[in-house]
């Protein structure tokens, strides 16, 4: 499989494709950013790096950070990231573990470095055009290599000596992604280094008969996990060369571990996931088919309503099924077998499908018509989960990162790296720090 062309998808027809209102997505996330967050987002909030980084990562790729803000005000933005880096190395996940001058050895254990919040950290660096001189590069490198267990899975956080939360991809992604800003895709012999085989082989052993990948061995395959899955194989550069996302190519040593094991297998789960079932109310009447057996099992026999048919087909006719030759209007992306589509998993699974050199494969027009059509808010702008969700940041930024990823020039967005998951521009800011730092490697 060669390099992907950065081209529109045959799928999408300019003419019919809805358009994108920058505008009001962007006063939405300068809302987000400039004004408290509704009280939701309060459970969230050991978690404030990332949102921060939905949020900053949303105005850089709607091309609006530096037309919005002051530079004093990102250089504030700058400050406060750095008002969570660790002493021990990495960052915290929000300032509400800061102990400050009372931690001591019999409480540090409260006051921990977080791997995804060091990654958001780091993103929210490069988005902001940070020299990175405050950073304790060398510290943090030390600290990551100690978030590695001996089965090569990466948790959250250290606590006396134990690494704590959990071992699947998402936090060997997260790892993999600090490991790419820090150390290049080929870290100098001697740097302190994490275990990359082991890491590798902790990802392979979460695949599943289907060709995803799982929180764990013989668990379901998930959209996000497969995601996180590829891009931290393509960031250690493990991803078998024939299938690398061009922007992260690096030397590659076949005798090494690579993933995903079956990539075929792989492409066909991920395009699978793209489905008419948009809503809890919206799907087929499953009733007296093949699956309504005692042997099989069902969430309930009708998942369809009265005018909510996702075809035109089931729009003429409320007694028959839709056929598969009629135009399918609206689609989106589940992340498992059988579940409602969800604003987060285009991007998982479209970005996982990028990685992998085949993201024409999905029906784009259809997709990029029900995130605009159904799952974006057409009075407070941004996008909510599903069809009639109220708007969050996480779901809102993803959904930006999949039109980016669909090159439409109209939309005016800037091209995103699906592998980081942050805008090109920022990503090619590593080169300076990589040269800088003495780092061999390209990206």
């Amino acid at each position: 499989m060669g390099p992907e062309q950065p081209v529109h998808s045959a799928h999408l027809d300019l003419d019919r494709s809805p358009r994108l209102d920058s505008k009001r997505h962007t006063k939405y996330f300068l809302r987000c950013l400039k004004t408290y967050l509704p009280h939701p987002y309060t459970s969230n909030d050991s978690n404030r790096l990332s949102l921060a980084f939905f949020i900053i990562a949303a105005l850089d790729v709607l091309d609006q950070l530096d037309e919005t803000t002051t530079p004093q005000e990102r250089a504030d933005y700058i400050n406060w990231v750095y008002s969570n880096q660790h002493p021990d190395g990495g960052f915290r996940g929000f300032p509400g573990s800061d102990l400050g001058p009372l931690r001591n050895p019999d409480n540090a254990g409260w006051d921990p470095a977080h791997v995804p919040g060091t990654y958001f950290a780091l993103c929210l660096l490069l988005i902001l055009d940070d020299d990175f001189e405050r950073l304790d590069r060398k510290k943090c490198l030390e600290w990551l290599v100690q978030m590695q267990r001996e089965d090569g899975s990466f948790g959250e956080t250290l606590f006396d000596g134990t690494v704590q939360g959990g071992r699947d991809s998402r936090f060997g992604y997260c790892a993999a992604g600090v490991r790419y800003i820090l150390a290049g895709p080929s870290p100098k012999p001697g740097q302190a280094d994490i275990n990359v085989d082991k890491l590798v082989d902790c990802i392979r052993l979460a695949e599943s008969y289907d060709g995803g990948i799982s929180d764990a061995p013989f668990h379901e395959s998930h959209a996000g996990l497969t995601f996180c899955g590829l891009s931290a194989l393509s960031l250690l550069g493990r991803l078998s060369s024939s299938l690398r996302y061009p922007s992260e190519s690096s030397k590659h040593n076949s005798s090494f571990p690579t993933g995903p094991s079956d990539p075929e297998a792989t492409v066909r789960w991920l395009v699978s996931r793209q489905t008419a079932t948009i809503s809890d109310d919206d799907g087929f009447d499953t009733k007296c088919d093949e699956t309504d057996t005692p042997e099989t099992c069902h969430d309930a026999h009708t998942f369809v309503g009265p005018n909510h048919h996702p075809t035109a087909a089931g729009q003429m006719s409320l007694d028959a099924k839709p056929s598969l030759s009629f135009d399918i209007q609206w689609t989106g992306m589940n992340g498992r077998c059988n579940k409602v589509a969800d604003t987060c998993y285009a991007f998982w699974a479209g970005a996982s499908l990028k990685i992998l050199n085949h993201s024409s494969l999905p029906h784009e027009l259809s997709l990029r018509k029900w995130l605009l059509e159904r799952t974006a808010h057409s009075a407070l702008g941004g996008f909510g989960k599903i069809a009639g969700d109220l708007p969050d940041v996480y779901h809102s930024y993803l959904a930006l990162a999949v039109l980016s990823m669909m090159n439409m020039k109209e939309d005016g967005l800037v091209p995103l790296d699906p592998t980081m998951c942050i805008s090109t521009r920022a990503k090619d800011r590593l080169r300076p720090l990589w040269e800088r730092w003495g780092v061999l490697g390209t990206s």
